[in-house]
């Protein structure tokens, strides 16, 4: 009999389910949906919502491509786990109903109610004990929703964050995670538990906050009604929950002191871990708590996250040309003018506000154009330019910090699929980038792998993690690519 474990991606972008073989890690069948970008509705200026229904929608949509196309038997499937988008807001009323669509991790309204609570409670505080302002994130929004929405608020029986309410789908369970809890800044790490100073502060109840269970850990079993469903049979227990950033980490089996993970999809992010709480003063990035994170033996992750990153290369995708160009095509045109597109530049914030400007709205911005030089070529390259001088911008805080990043992990997915992104990222950075042959679907796979008691051991997990490439900085490169660096710098200092 075959041993199955299913991941789940629940991204802004897309929901996608893998079938991962436990004995040999490698893919049996995947989905993803929609085939287009998901719909994040925007409101007023600076909002972002998704229901969280449409992830319930597509998780069993995708769900039931898998399990026909593999064929599953009763028996075979050992887990599930479960990665998804960080810091959105679902809240639920006694009835287990959803009261209002999620306010997901670019919704930028919430922001002057963190500003003011990092000043009231104290940088000291915030910096010491959440490692973070408490800026733009789960508790801030939540706040927003009791000030802004009193009759929605008093209808709260539990918040959750997007993995828990499918989570919650799935088994009936309202639980979370303590790297959960970190991420919505509701955990006080000194204490190492729920900031009792934080929620008061806020005036929230710790009550509507679900229990928390290790990332890895037994998280409730598949009930009768999500089997049917999904075309799975009951009783396949829920094993594994992360946040896409700390869950991507994870699926490139960074783990320890010193590794690194970056993704360049909707978002771009650096994620780096550290054995020790370390904290950027004006909150640029910001430290959670890992996976494998143990009161005896902490992890910490520390992401940095630029909103504007592949969600500007679709929306140039759209500009020139729709569905009559693909990406591949796109990488190609770009490829074909120099290093720097002749001097034009672009300034990728224009997703929200961008944390590493200090929770600024920025906005996209496109300068140097010169009418009769540029073309969709050079849009095309300064595109892919600006999207890593703004990761190179906090890769540099984060050596700050102290972070040593010399050796960088990827999966070989969205922007890195494209040759000049890759080029331009190692050279611009100057780092080794290792690619591999994996994404959070598989990684939600591996960790319900080690939540079910499949595997006993970090190296059992990762069997069939297969290295595609590894990509070294060139001093010609690192010198062309450290001239446009200074010159985008110069510009976005100029706003």
């Amino acid at each position: 009999m075959r041993e199955l474990l299913i991941g789940y991606d629940i991204g802004s972008s897309s929901v996608k389910t893998t079938l991962l073989n436990a004995q040999t890690g490698k893919v049996i069948s995947s989905a993803s949906l929609p085939k287009e970008e998901m719909t994040i509705h925007s409101p007023q200026r600076e909002w972002a919502e998704q229901h969280p229904d449409t992830w319930w929608k597509y998780i069993q949509e995708t769900t039931q491509i898998v399990v026909k196309e593999a064929n599953i038997k009763p028996g075979e499937v050992l887990g599930i786990g479960i990665s998804y988008q960080m810091h959105g807001l679902v809240m639920i009323d006694k009835n287990r109903e959803v009261i209002r669509p999620a306010i997901i991790w670019c919704d930028s309204r919430a922001v002057e109610i963190g500003n003011k609570a990092f000043s009231d409670l104290g940088s000291d505080y915030c910096l010491e004990h959440l490692l973070n302002s408490p800026g733009n994130f789960t508790a801030s929004k939540l706040k927003w929703v009791k000030e802004n929405e009193p009759s929605n608020f008093d209808r709260v029986y539990k918040i959750m964050l997007p993995g828990d309410y499918i989570a919650m789908k799935l088994t009936g369970e309202i639980l979370t995670s303590e790297t959960g809890l970190s991420e919505g800044i509701f955990w006080d790490f000194l204490a190492n538990g729920v900031s009792s100073k934080l929620l008061d502060y806020y005036g929230l109840d710790q009550n509507i906050l679900p229990d928390a269970v290790p990332s890895f850990s037994y998280q409730g079993k598949l009930t009768s009604n999500a089997a049917t469903l999904l075309g799975l049979e009951a009783g396949i227990p829920i094993a594994y929950r992360a946040g896409d950033q700390p869950n991507n980490a994870f699926s490139l089996n960074v783990l320890e002191d010193g590794e690194l993970a970056t993704t360049a999809g909707t978002s771009g992010t650096v994620y780096g871990v550290s054995l020790k709480p370390v904290f950027d003063p004006a909150s640029r990035v910001n430290t959670f708590v890992h996976v494998n994170h143990k009161k005896k033996d902490p992890r910490y992750g520390v992401l940095l996250c630029v909103n504007g990153t592949g969600i500007l290369n679709s929306w140039i995708k759209k500009m020139i040309g729709g569905n009559s160009i693909s990406y591949d095509q796109m990488n190609d045109l770009a490829a074909e003018v120099p290093i720097g597109a002749e001097g034009l530049n672009i300034i990728p914030f224009g997703n929200g506000v961008e944390r590493i400007m200090q929770n600024r709205q920025v906005d996209a911005h496109l300068s140097g154009i010169n009418l009769l030089k540029h073309d969709k070529r050079h849009v095309l390259r300064a595109g892919q330019e600006g999207i890593v001088s703004s990761l190179t911008f906090g890769f540099n805080i984060m050596k700050g910090m102290g972070l040593n990043l010399n050796t960088v992990k990827a999966g070989r997915a969205n922007m890195f699929l494209s040759p000049l992104f890759r080029e331009a990222f190692v050279n611009m950075n100057d780092v080794v980038l290792q690619l591999y042959d994996t994404d959070g679907s598989q990684g939600a796979a591996r960790g319900a792998g080690i939540g079910a008691g499949r595997y006993s051991t970090n190296k059992e997990a990762f069997v069939g993690l297969e290295k595609l490439a590894e990509i070294a900085p060139s001093e010609e490169l690192k010198s062309a690519y450290g001239e446009v660096y200074q010159r985008w710098e110069a510009y976005l200092n100029k706003l």
